[in-house]
């Protein structure tokens, strides 16, 4: 399922997702030039658990150092679809969710998030020598904080039906929800796995870290 647009303004110019998306693509591209040196860069800033949990075990990695990897994580990404793929849920989901939030409780929500996911997937894979990277896990903790705060907004959604793909409008609260149980029944699906693949878990957690937060970052007067 693909969301195309929602029934949801928001009265606010949205500058926090805006500059995410920018600050995704810069990263990007910057990638891309590397050429034959993007794999090199993608394995010194992505999330490589097992790289974590050698520092970890060795003492030979400060806060700073161990933190760093789930945060540079986030804005790197594999190729043109995941960017896009994930840029595009970002800008569907993220200007309402900001525009509730506030600027900067929602960068700071984002951020959380992200970090949410970084941890499930180092949990669940601590030896894994395979660098994980995208914004997907902090934009699972977007699409959880819609879908509490507007549960019965409708958004227009690509959905395959067969053989043929039919428009229709569903309630946040149904469509983010099968989204949700996807990366569940997928995650279920590869556990133990090791080797690369999507992080499913790390969108469960960055979603149960959204679901989580996004009623504590509210502001009381949206809240009431």
């Amino acid at each position: 399922m693909i969301p195309l647009r929602d029934a949801n303004p928001s009265s606010r110019f949205p500058v926090v997702t805006l500059a995410l998306i920018a600050l995704c693509t810069a990263a990007y591209l910057y990638e891309v030039s590397l050429g034959p040196g993007m794999q090199a860069f993608v394995g010194a800033y992505g999330l490589v658990p097992g790289e974590v949990t050698y520092g970890i075990q060795s003492r030979q990695i400060d806060v700073f150092g161990l933190l760093r990897p789930f945060v540079t994580s986030m804005f790197l990404h594999g190729g043109w679809l995941h960017l896009i793929g994930n840029m595009w849920f970002l800008w569907i989901f993220g200007d309402n969710v900001e525009d509730t939030l506030g600027a900067p409780r929602f960068l700071i929500f984002y951020l959380l998030s992200g970090l949410g996911a970084g941890a499930a997937h180092y949990l669940l894979q601590p030896s894994s020598a395979v660098p994980t990277i995208g914004a997907s896990g902090a934009i699972a903790g977007v699409l959880a904080g819609y879908m509490v705060l507007f549960p019965r907004a409708r958004v227009t959604t690509l959905v395959p039906l067969g053989f043929f793909l039919r428009v229709m409008e569903l309630p946040a609260l149904l469509l983010i929800g099968l989204w949700l149980a996807i990366q569940v029944v997928s995650g279920l699906l590869t556990l133990g796995w090791t080797g690369g693949g999507v992080a499913w878990w790390a969108h469960v957690g960055g979603f149960l870290t959204g679901a989580l937060l996004v009623r504590l970052v509210t502001p009381r007067r949206v809240m009431a």
